[in-house]
């Protein structure tokens, strides 16, 4: 049966279950579907029309597809690739799924593993925001997809696009023993509010919201979102009144903002309002032209949060009043969730190793006596069609429609009486979904990156399966302060992985090794994830993919080995010093010759290996060093002294230090083309935005002229203030501007050893 006529069949089936206006919406994403099939779309236009429905585009470079596509050229709509006058639609691309706050019935369970299996390749992806992505689906049958999910109660609407993307909240609200109140009806009740609102269509990027019960832990990671509430109770007469501290602008991307406290108590039904009047300030004062700048972060850094704190409360004063305003509200107090069975305490079976060590770290004793929380590791966040229904039997057995997924990438089972944990360990070991390690070193998180993503610079998910083996294997031999440690991998900048909040991050970058490209990891330490993501980690130096776990093993083993009693790891990489740092990572970042160790220069999970011929014409591999290099080693010196001024509170000078390592690295570039550049900064700045930036020589394929514009916004900011926060972000720009830099001196070198176009004859 062929995906039009299985639609309609479909359409039929499914008429009077799903709701009237989300049909609507799912028609007249239908019929521009079909109006861009007919070219009377514009691509631009359509790439947010499909966004907003979930839909993106997706890789097929790295070799590994077992359908005949991995040759094949992305040509996916909207993003202007064509083939020939029409565009290609046979590369399928990744839907995106929303699941506010993470909660899933057992039926919503079943709808996934279908649509999984039916359209896609049979494997579901739990994202870092509580999501679930399918990949390899036509954009032919999302229609189809969508309605089947809306059936289950479940939409893709604004999963992606510039709009307010899955509302995520702590996966063990309302069982936490630290929480002051159960957050999930009042994230479900923002989710459902904000969804479609005409006051959120007109954003100049996207919009993150997240709820937390408590200050201290991380599961609702407050401190990295647009907009964030933390519960809090204050006393009334002889009543308790629900609220939430309230913060704004965080977010990680490329250079990560702590969220700033907007209110430190605002009521449970001032909560939309403020949403509201926050969503119209940003739609109408966001930047809209250069997306680089366009998050709600870069609105508060320029306006002050007194200034946008008056802007919002006067936007509040000035909406009608909204009836779904106080019944949400009242629909968040009556909240209740149901426990399937009776509490009951653990029985007397034989202790089983295997079950004792995963109940060690996979099971939460909830603040109900006689119930827990049990976790479903899935590794990088994935598990087969067959697997999500086992945990949709499981769950009907064990815990009722009281599942959620986690921004660990990880299922939980909430309300299992303890006197049922055993069976429900035989029912996971059965499916493969048993793996102990919940939340300690060995459950690494990890983006898509280059399997999938268009954006991957390294392969994040090969590094990530790598890092896991190694890691269970040395297992019993850590001890609890590294067991506990965080780690998290991005392909990119761009922190889908959420590096910046890891005990050990790390991010794709590549380099030039003897004039061939070698995949290289920044390396991020400081990070926090307990605080909600209290605090960011700072990069520090890059290092070669497949040099990576040497690292890991390095770091972990010196940290056993040194920490004192009660010491965390940031707390030890901060008394290590950026020098202590320095000496570890110097081990680790040679690249030998392709001829003295052909390894490093594949990725992890890529079977294929550059080789002799793809190095550089007129160089021997580690003899000859352009000035060029040598000038962009000098730039990343000064990006260490930078940082490690700021590691001594020198504020004024980390910061100009990390502008003068965006000096030396544009002038090196420049001076490929003009040798006898000096170093005054106006002529450097000139010359750069001659030859680099209006020729857009310097800018990256994805982010543009972001980067390039770090060094020019510095360079003309008269009126510097400093601060650690202010170097903090100066240094992680710098680090980002460093990193293009090499990228494009890579580009440099490799239009300079291409051989000349043949001049026609005369």
């Amino acid at each position: 049966m062929g995906s039009l006529e299985k639609e309609a069949n479909w359409k039929d089936v499914l008429a009077d279950a799903i709701p009237e206006k989300l049909a609507r919406e799912i028609d007249i994403y239908e019929t521009q579907l079909e109006l861009k099939r007919q070219g009377k779309v514009d691509d631009k236009l359509f790439a947010e029309t499909r966004l907003r429905r979930g839909v993106y585009g997706q890789r097929y470079d790295n070799g590994q597809r077992h359908d005949g596509m991995a040759d094949k050229t992305l040509n996916f709509p909207g993003n202007g690739l064509t083939k020939g006058p029409e565009t290609v639609w046979d590369a399928p691309g990744m839907q995106r799924i929303k699941i506010p706050f993470g909660g899933l019935t057992a039926l919503q369970m079943e709808a996934l593993a279908d649509m999984a299996e039916e359209y896609s390749d049979g494997i579901l992806h739990v994202t870092t925001r509580q999501d679930f992505q399918l990949h390899y689906v036509h954009i032919e049958d999302t229609p189809a997809l969508a309605r089947r999910l809306a059936a289950a109660g479940i939409t893709t609407r604004e999963a992606c696009g510039n709009s307010v993307r899955n509302v995520t909240a702590c996966p063990l609200a309302g069982v936490c023993k630290d929480e002051s109140f159960d957050v999930s009806p009042y994230a479900d009740a923002c989710a459902q509010f904000m969804l479609g609102h005409p006051d959120a269509q007109d954003f100049g990027r996207k919009f993150k919201i997240a709820f937390s019960g408590c200050e201290q832990h991380a599961c609702g990671l407050v401190n990295m979102h647009d907009l964030g509430f933390i519960a809090r109770t204050r006393s009334e007469g002889d009543r308790q009144q629900r609220g939430f501290e309230m913060y704004v602008g965080g977010g990680l991307g490329t250079i990560p903002h702590e969220a700033k406290l907007f209110d430190e108590f605002v009521p449970e039904d001032e909560i939309l309002p403020l949403a509201q009047a926050i969503a119209r300030v940003f739609a109408r004062m966001g930047e809209k032209k250069n997306r680089a700048r366009a998050r709600i972060k870069f609105l508060l850094a320029k306006l002050g949060m007194d200034e946008f704190r008056r802007l919002v409360l006067e936007e509040r004063e000035s909406l009608p009043a909204d009836e779904r305003w106080g019944g949400y509200v009242e629909g968040a107090r009556a909240y209740t969730e149901t426990a399937l069975h009776p509490a009951a305490a653990a029985g007397g079976q034989a202790a089983d190793e295997a079950f004792e060590a995963w109940a060690a770290s996979n099971i939460y004793r909830q603040r109900q006596q006689g119930y827990a929380v049990a976790t479903v590791t899935l590794p990088m966040g994935d598990l087969t069609s067959s697997q999500m229904r086992t945990l949709a039997d499981l769950a009907r057995r064990f815990c009722g429609d009281t599942v959620r997924t986690t921004v660990e990438q990880n299922m939980v089972f909430r309300w299992v009486s303890e006197a049922h944990l055993t069976e429900l360990y035989q029912g996971l070991a059965a499916a493969g979904l048993a793996d102990p390690g919940a939340g300690t070193i060995v459950d690494i998180t990890a983006c898509p990156g280059t399997d999938t993503c268009k954006l991957g610079i390294a392969s994040s998910r090969g590094l990530a399966r790598e890092l896991g083996m190694r890691l269970a294997a040395e297992a019993d031999r850590s001890d609890q302060a590294v067991r506990g440690l965080h780690i998290k991998i991005s392909g990119c900048f761009n922190s889908c992985g959420q590096h910046h909040i890891a005990d050990l991050g790390f991010y794709g970058v590549s380099r030039k090794a003897g004039g061939t490209t070698v995949p290289h990891f920044q390396v991020v330490l400081g990070g926090k994830w307990q605080d909600n993501g209290g605090a960011y980690g700072l990069a520090v130096g890059a290092v070669p993919s497949k040099r990576v776990p040497d690292l890991v093993s390095r770091l972990t083993s010196r940290f056993l080995a040194e920490h004192e009693k009660g010491e965390s790891f940031q707390d030890w990489i901060a008394r290590l010093g950026k020098m202590g740092l320095k000496k570890i990572l110097a081990e680790f970042t040679a690249v030998p010759a392709y001829d003295e160790d052909s390894s490093l220069y594949s990725d992890w999970g890529d079977p294929r290996e550059f080789t002799i011929s793809d190095l550089g014409t007129g160089e021997c591999a580690g003899e000859v060093v352009s000035q060029a290099e040598f000038d962009l080693q000098a730039a990343e010196r000064e990006h260490f002294e930078a940082q490690v001024a700021l590691e001594e509170n020198q504020f004024e000078r980390a910061d100009d230090m990390a502008y003068s390592a965006m000096l030396e690295a544009a002038r090196g570039l420049i001076r490929m083309q003009y040798p006898d550049l000096d170093h005054d900064p106006d002529a450097i700045i000139s010359e750069f935005k001659t030859r680099f930036v209006d020729t857009e020589l310097f800018f990256d394929k994805y982010a543009g002229s972001k980067f390039a514009n770090y060094l020019m916004h510095r360079h003309t900011d008269e009126e510097r203030s400093y601060s650690r926060e202010k170097s903090f972000q100066l240094i992680e720009e710098t680090a980002l501007f460093i990193e293009a830099a090499h990228a494009c001196h890579g580009r440099m070198l490799e239009q300079a050893a291409a051989p000349a176009a043949p001049t026609a004859p005369a």
